[in-house]
């Protein structure tokens, strides 16, 4: 059984044992105690999806107009790596980072690849792959623009994807953020995932919506904030 904290504890009786809308939902979590550091915040999903049929896979990105709050580490993988390094890349390179990668470095984020570099780059899928970093054209990772894609991805552009459980989680932002500007995220959040509901998927979509901080009990967000 684990052992919660006192201030855990306190902060579970305090919770809202009903769901809220959106914006009571994420007033309701920053009047939680909070922890002895910025904690990230996040907004979870129970998805009425089959998560065997490829038809039902749920992902996407988001470009969270306040940010995550979070210093994203990106890492491009190209034959011209003095570009990317000036597109403010942390680190850039092809075969070397390649075998860079394959020798254990995963000191990063975001994984970008130009489409040329890609015949290579799946190399360290086995890598890559079970982290989640793996670059993918569907999530603006593998692309000739590589300027625009660290931008956007330095900005606040998030990715989200669904489990093996159909569980997912996205973050929004920090508990330092000011209610309004992490209900502004979570709506936007909201909306996308709600946008890559698959067409196979008949009937409900979302079984349950949360929203929690790195140590902090969940808040739930009513059902009624979506339509679906």
């Amino acid at each position: 059984m684990v052992k919660r904290s006192k201030r855990y504890q306190k902060a579970l009786e305090a919770a809202p044992k009903t769901a809220l809308s959106l914006a009571d939902a994420v007033k309701a979590l920053q009047a939680l105690p909070k922890a002895g550091f910025d904690e990230t915040v996040e907004m979870y999903f129970r998805l009425n999806v089959d998560p065997k049929q490829s038809t039902q896979m749920v992902r996407g990105t988001v470009r969270l107009p306040n940010g995550s709050g979070k210093t994203v580490r990106v890492i491009v993988f190209t034959e011209n790596p003095e570009e990317a390094l000036k597109a403010g890349a942390d680190k850039a390179g092809f075969e070397d980072l390649i075998k860079e990668v394959t020798d254990g470095f995963l000191d990063f984020d975001v994984a970008i690849s130009t489409t040329s570099a890609m015949k290579e780059v799946r190399k360290v899928a086995r890598v890559l792959g079970p982290k989640g970093l793996m670059p993918n054209p569907k999530s603006g990772t593998v692309t000739d623009d590589i300027a625009s894609a660290i931008a956007e991805v330095k900005a606040g552009r998030v990715e989200f994807k669904m489990d093996k459980t159909s569980n997912m989680s996205v973050i929004i932002g920090k508990r330092s953020f000011s209610e309004d500007k992490l209900a502004e995220n979570a709506k936007v959040v909201l909306d996308s995932v709600v946008a890559a509901r698959p067409e196979a998927v008949k009937g409900k979509f979302i079984n349950s919506i949360a929203i929690s901080a790195t140590m902090s009990p969940s808040v739930k967000v009513a059902l009624s904030e979506v339509a679906q």
